[in-house]
């Protein structure tokens, strides 16, 4: 049972990315009581996974400590990482909610020596990096990582590895025995912050992706142009690790598509825009190609959507891309399509492609499922007639980070007015 009480006065966040957390400090610091939980190991969310953020093109860490450092500060917040909703039953001003904590197998004595990942001999996918290298299975989740302290792969908790890390550990922070456990809160509103989940490329299997080494995604490509990244902020081919000396860029790869995901992101051509000048400040000589059908770059960010218009090596294609075959012997990817400007046949040669993927939304996946409304396209819509449990950032509608932080606000003054209206 986790060392926590509430009432309902108190407001439940769950996710712990910005959104969750903007959502949290508002409240706490308004005066209120607020338990945030997240899945992942560490807090921020797919923030922390950029390499660079808009408006400002600067690091995620630059918010995020400022953030981390307000929670540290305020007594009001208390957060649980790898831990989820797993129920919740009443009504505005009175919520009963269930938590589900998995083990991480590492306590708060954590003084992140890394004795345990010295030691471990099993490696597992990276998920920070989208499995694009391999890590210990004893590891800090990146760099960054709030809280920071290592985490235990459960596939080693059993066995000869997972001793071995105990052992290893002089501080007894290495706990083999934890087990999943639930505790219950009572809450008098909930926000929703859980956030989004790329589009699965490889449904759209004329794409290659998952089947050809160097095609990549949005977000593969934000790790790669990450110094904490698989390969250290070099863009490389992921088949051989050599540098791209010409790169496609395919918008809407899956998006504004009724068979695959039918909405505009509205996000991802500045994604793509952003990216050719990652590719620009390593591979100055790299050629590069945007097949969009419109460029979506509203208000102030549209000087910069000129800018990169009039990079010699940046070139725009309006075209949907219909099909990419792979060389075998080389790796390198041959794109079909048509230019529906002048109608002429697509046939072009690149040494890598990186598909601008939408963003899905996370739903509240539990049963039975709490009274809240969605979109036509799942997102969470804030019905006037169903208060209580409101959505913040990308579970609401695609959208960049300034955003996100704004509507968190809202969604936080939104829990406080279900709690003041009890």
């Amino acid at each position: 049972m986790a060392d926590v009480e509430t009432t309902n006065q108190s407001i439940l966040v769950v996710g712990g990315g910005m959104s969750g957390i903007t959502a949290a400090l508002e409240a706490a610091e308004a005066g209120y009581d607020v338990v945030l939980i997240e899945r992942n190991p560490y807090l921020g969310g797919r923030v922390t996974q950029l390499y660079q953020y808009f408006p400002k093109l600067c690091p995620p860490n630059c918010g995020l400590e400022i953030n981390f450092r307000r929670m540290r500060q305020n007594p009001k917040i208390r957060f649980f990482t790898m831990a989820e909703l797993s129920s919740v039953s009443g009504q505005e001003g009175d919520y009963d909610v269930s938590i589900k904590l998995s083990p991480r197998y590492v306590n708060e004595k954590c003084t992140c020596c890394g004795k345990c990942a010295e030691v471990c001999e099993t490696e597992i996918d990276n998920p920070f990096n989208y499995g694009m290298d391999k890590i210990k299975a004893a590891y800090l989740p990146h760099e960054f990582a709030f809280p920071m302290r290592y985490v235990l792969d459960s596939s080693i908790a059993g066995t000869e590895d997972g001793k071995k890390c105990l052992e290893a550990c002089e501080y007894g922070a290495i706990d083999l025995d934890m087990q999943e456990t639930t505790f219950d809160l009572k809450v008098g509103a909930i926000v929703w912050a859980g956030g989004w989940d790329p589009y699965d490329a490889a449904q759209v299997d004329y794409y290659g992706f998952g089947e050809y080494q160097n095609v990549i995604t949005n977000v593969m490509m934000e790790r790669l142009a990450a110094p904490n990244g698989p390969t250290g902020g070099k863009i490389l081919r992921p088949s051989d690790q050599k540098e791209p000396k010409n790169i496609a860029f395919i918008q809407c790869a899956g998006s504004r598509d009724e068979n695959f995901l039918p909405y505009c992101s509205g996000i991802c051509c500045l994604a793509s825009l952003k990216q050719t000048t990652y590719v620009r400040e390593r591979h100055p000589d790299c050629e590069m190609t945007i097949f969009f059908i419109d460029i979506r770059a509203l208000d102030r960010l549209e000087d910069f959507y000129t800018k990169v218009q009039e990079d010699e090596k940046v070139t725009f294609i309006k075209s949907k891309i219909a099909n990419i075959a792979e060389d075998e012997e080389t790796g390198g990817l041959v794109l079909e399509g048509e230019n529906t400007r002048t109608g002429e046949q697509i046939l072009m040669n690149f040494d890598m492609v990186v598909l601008a993927t939408g963003m899905v939304p996370n739903q509240i996946a539990i049963e039975p499922p709490p009274d809240v409304s969605y979109d036509e396209y799942g997102f969470l819509t804030n019905d006037p007639e169903k208060r209580g449990i409101y959505g913040a950032g990308c579970s609401r509608r695609p959208t960049d980070v300034a955003s996100s932080v704004q509507d968190a606000t809202a969604a936080a003054l939104k829990a406080i007015q279900s709690i003041a209206r009890r």
